[in-house]
């Protein structure tokens, strides 16, 4: 089985205007199955090295009404895969084997959207934890 390159590289700026496009696209792709989108992982954190790879947070409802649109999902061009290893989860990459975006759904109140959010959050809050943790990652 042939490994996946892994690439770290430098903030580039432009990851918030690929999130916010990004993020369009679903809202037009789901509707209202979405209740809400945000940007997380290292491309979310300013300044941070990170995979180029759009890391999404999606909140809804009901997962079955997200699994019913797995087809608008194939057309805009990801893959459904599942909880993935993660229960309650629904997890979506995009972009083949060069992938772009991953995509990783919760239902309201799930947990997974909390330590998502928080851990984001903390390290916009604190550079200094964010420098260590790129250093770590490179």
């Amino acid at each position: 089985m042939r490994m996946p390159i892994v690439e770290v590289v430098d903030y580039d700026p432009s990851w918030p205007a690929l999130f916010d496009a990004e993020c369009a696209l679903l809202h037009r792709t789901l509707g209202e199955v979405a209740i809400a989108i945000h940007h997380i992982g290292s491309t979310a954190v300013p300044g941070l090295a990170a995979k180029p790879i759009i890391d999404i947070l999606m909140e809804v409802a009901d997962l079955n009404a997200l699994d019913a649109a797995a087809g608008g999902m194939a057309r805009i061009g990801y893959a459904a895969k599942g909880e993935y290893g993660i229960p309650g989860r629904r997890y979506f990459p995009k972009g083949g084997e060069r992938r772009t975006h991953h995509v990783h759904a919760f239902a309201s109140g799930d947990v997974g959207l909390f330590r998502h959010l928080a851990f984001r959050d903390h390290l916009r809050a604190h550079p200094a934890v964010a420098r260590d943790y790129g250093r770590l990652k490179r």
